[in-house]
């Protein structure tokens, strides 16, 4: 017989006998099937929970919790208003203002970001979704300009490496003839843009990778996380958002993420274990740029099955 406060597994709901009225609430939101009523209280009966604590979000009496799992996220540069806020609620219309607002930027101040303020955009990152709550984004935080340039090199150095053997004609007919026209697609398309940005970057200086950023946050996943690559995205997606509410500007670096998909060293480099697989990298630090509208969009047409 376990205590009434000690879950019987790990990262499982705790639920207090007292406090419990056998509301049931908790049964109809578990996605898990975890909890049942026994007794006219709720108790943990499955074998199985994804610590999505909606039954302790949903409990009117505060008597489930979740040991082992922060209860909630706390930020250090801003105070958030940690009152729930129910559907329908919000202010749509400020929302898509920010959404609308937000632009890729490449032109930055000669300014640091607050380590602070970055950690708080990364905590801001874990509120989105992730596929059965298992929460296996990693992020990777550049703080300063200098660790930038390295990052900057690594990359660099993969293009030139590409770069040069995308100048093979022989080799890229081979490969084509072989099936395997990757080579010939990126000459085509971009050997003529890298090898100008990387003369620029040698012999004057100008980034046209990270756009002189002075900081960037790279966004992975952990093997075992069900939909990594979507987590890691979405979380992203927090990230520039709330980047533009506080102030700073953002720009996601797509060569950087094909660069470390090829080239392990990059990684290795970086710190960022093997194992883990790179999504997006964000460069970010205060915009030098000064917008007045929006843009516009293409128009879309949504398709509907009846």
């Amino acid at each position: 017989m376990t205590d009434k406060h000690t879950p019987s597994r790990p990262h499982t709901p705790a639920i207090d006998q007292d406090k419990c009225t056998g509301c049931a609430l908790c049964i109809a939101v578990c996605p898990d099937r975890t909890l049942s009523i026994q007794h006219g209280k709720a108790i943990v009966s499955g074998d199985r929970c994804m610590a999505c604590a909606h039954c302790r979000a949903v409990c009117p009496t505060q008597a489930i919790t979740l040991p082992g799992l922060e209860q909630e996220i706390s930020f250090r540069t801003f105070a958030a208003d940690t009152r729930y806020l129910p559907p329908g609620q919000g202010d749509t219309a400020q929302l898509v203002r920010i959404m609308l607002s937000r632009r890729s930027c490449r032109s930055y101040k000669n300014r640091s970001v607050d380590p602070q303020l970055l950690e708080d955009l990364v905590r801001i990152g874990t509120t989105a979704p992730s596929g059965t709550n298992s929460q296996g984004w990693t992020f990777t935080i550049l703080p300063q300009r200098p660790a930038v340039e390295i990052f900057g090199n690594l990359v660099a150095a993969y293009f030139a490496k590409l770069n040069k053997q995308a100048a093979n004609p022989v080799l890229r007919y081979l490969l084509s003839m072989l099936g395997k026209p990757a080579l010939a697609n990126y000459y085509r398309r971009y050997h003529k843009t890298i090898a100008q940005g990387l003369r620029e970057w040698e012999e004057q200086g100008i980034d046209r990778l990270f756009h002189g950023a002075p900081g960037a946050i790279i966004i992975g996943s952990r093997p075992g996380a069900s939909c990594g690559k979507e987590d890691a995205l979405l979380a992203t997606q927090n990230i520039l958002l709330a980047a533009h509410t506080m102030g700073l500007g953002t720009c996601l670096i797509g060569f950087a993420v094909a660069a470390m998909s090829k080239s392990p060293k990059i990684q290795q480099a970086l710190g960022i274990p093997a194992d883990e697989t790179i999504h997006a990298v964000i460069a970010l630090g205060y915009p030098a740029e000064v917008y007045q509208r929006f843009t516009g969009r293409k128009a879309i047409t949504p398709r509907y099955f009846r």
